[in-house]
C-alpha cells in the first residue's frame, strides 16, 4: 500500500469516526459541501448536499459506545480522484447492554481539491442487497 492509499484509508476511518462520535465539525471538514449519496436513509433517492446528513448528527446522542471498522478495503486512485470500497463493520452497545454488530457495503469517492482530499460521494447498502 503506497502513501496515498494509506492517507485515503486514514481519512476514510476519520470520516467513520466522526459519524460514530457525532462530530459534525470533523465530518464537515472532510466533506465537500455538495456531497452526494445513495444510502438506505434516502429511500432510493439521490441525496445532495449536507443538510440531510446534519439532521442525523443533531439527533440526541445516546452516549452509548459505537465504533466502525473498515474491512477488506480496495483503493483506486484516478488522477485527482479516488474510490475506496470496503465493508464497514459497526459495533455498538445498546441501552440494555447488548452488543450487536452490523455491516454495510460502502463505496466512498474522494477528490483532491487545493491539495486536500475531500469526500464527494458515497453509496452505502446492507451486505448482499440487490436492486
Amino acid at each position: 500500500m503506497d502513501q496515498t492509499d494509506k492517507q485515503l484509508l486514514e481519512l476514510s476511518q476519520q470520516l467513520l469516526d466522526s459519524i460514530d462520535q457525532q462530530d459534525w465539525d470533523a465530518y464537515a471538514r472532510l466533506c465537500d459541501p455538495t456531497l452526494t449519496a445513495f444510502e438506505p436513509e434516502g429511500a432510493g433517492n439521490l441525496i445532495q448536499g449536507m443538510p440531510f446528513h446534519k439532521f442525523y448528527f443533531e439527533m440526541e446522542a445516546s452516549g452509548l459506545a459505537k465504533q466502525s471498522l473498515i474491512s477488506s478495503p480496495l483503493i483506486r486512485v484516478i488522477g485527482d480522484g479516488a474510490v475506496i470500497t470496503y465493508v464497514r463493520v459497526v459495533q455498538r452497545v445498546t441501552a440494555d447492554g447488548d452488543a450487536p454488530t452490523s455491516a454495510f457495503e460502502e463505496t466512498r469517492v474522494w477528490e483532491k481539491q487545493n491539495g486536500q482530499w475531500r469526500h464527494i460521494h458515497f453509496h452505502r447498502s446492507p451486505p448482499g442487497a440487490t436492486s
